[in-house]
């Protein structure tokens, strides 16, 4: 038998039964499951999950799309927090495998898109590796609902003719590594993925390389979700709003952000001191 290493308060450890492989093999699905909102699954993810006998989740995905599998499909969560990771990218990795090669339907259900800083290039890759069928199936990222829900393009023909998304985060929590001289042009939109803790340095870097400081922008947290928080401000007020935010967020800067629209609590906010 085979056994995933414990921890610590965990009873419910996986155990997955070795040996050799079938002579029909099961195949992996990295699923796009979107922002959150379920009716912004694509089809072809819909499908997916309604034929999956293994369901490997991260812990972002809603639990309305999660009932959307099969009832009898084993469900296993993933998730991965600051610092808290309840499996490792490695064991994550060797569970997909090995449950295909027990001829099951695994489908590995990622929040947003698989591609878009979600690890699903080392799970393909993992996959190929052993041999393992892969199938990917794209999602709507985050970035496409955070601006599409605050009504504000992250590309504009007068505004915006270049978008680019980048991680708030490299290896081990460091400062990303990024060109900054790049990201400081105008007429450019930067989105920020996992970048909440890092608001300050960010946006001392960028306005460091030469990006005015009233440049608008726009933190989003939950995007899509019935609990969505959009926050309008700028470059260098984006420190302090990002402060009383607590996430999964979005940081987006450009001018065209201008457009953007605040909502949830910051918007009954700004009523109640409009009344005032």
């Amino acid at each position: 038998m085979r056994h995933f290493p414990d921890r610590p308060g965990r009873a419910d450890r996986l155990v997955v039964l070795g040996g050799k492989p079938q002579r029909t093999p099961g195949a992996v699905w990295l699923v796009g499951a979107g922002p959150g909102d379920p009716e912004l699954l694509t089809i072809k993810a819909l499908k997916a999950l309604e034929r999956a006998e293994v369901v490997v989740h991260d812990g972002l995905v809603s639990d309305e799309i999660l009932r959307l599998a099969p009832e009898g499909a084993r469900r296993i969560s993933v998730a991965k927090r600051k610092s808290r990771h309840s499996y490792s990218q490695d064991e994550i990795n060797r569970m997909l495998v090995a449950f295909a090669l027990e001829g099951l339907t695994v489908v590995r259900l990622k929040g947003g898109d698989p591609f878009i800083f979600g690890r699903g290039g080392e799970e393909l890759e993992a996959c190929r590796e052993a041999g393992v069928v892969c199938h990917v199936v794209p999602g709507v990222t985050a970035a496409l609902a955070a601006g599409a829900s605050a009504g504000a393009p992250l590309t504009h023909r007068g505004s915006a003719q270049a978008v680019t998304f980048v991680t708030g985060h490299a290896a081990q929590g460091a400062e990303p590594d990024l060109d900054w001289q790049g990201l400081a042009k105008a007429n450019h939109t930067v989105v920020v993925y996992m970048g909440l803790s890092m608001a300050a340095p960010i946006a001392a870097r960028l306005m460091a390389a030469g990006r005015d400081p009233s440049t608008p922008a726009l933190i989003v947290e939950n995007a899509s979700r019935a609990d969505e928080r959009r926050v309008v401000t700028t470059l260098a007020g984006l420190a302090e709003a990002a402060a009383s935010l607590a996430g999964p967020a979005l940081l987006v800067v450009g001018e065209a952000m201008a457009l953007a629209q605040a909502g949830g609590a910051e918007l009954q906010t700004l009523l109640k001191e409009a009344r005032a």
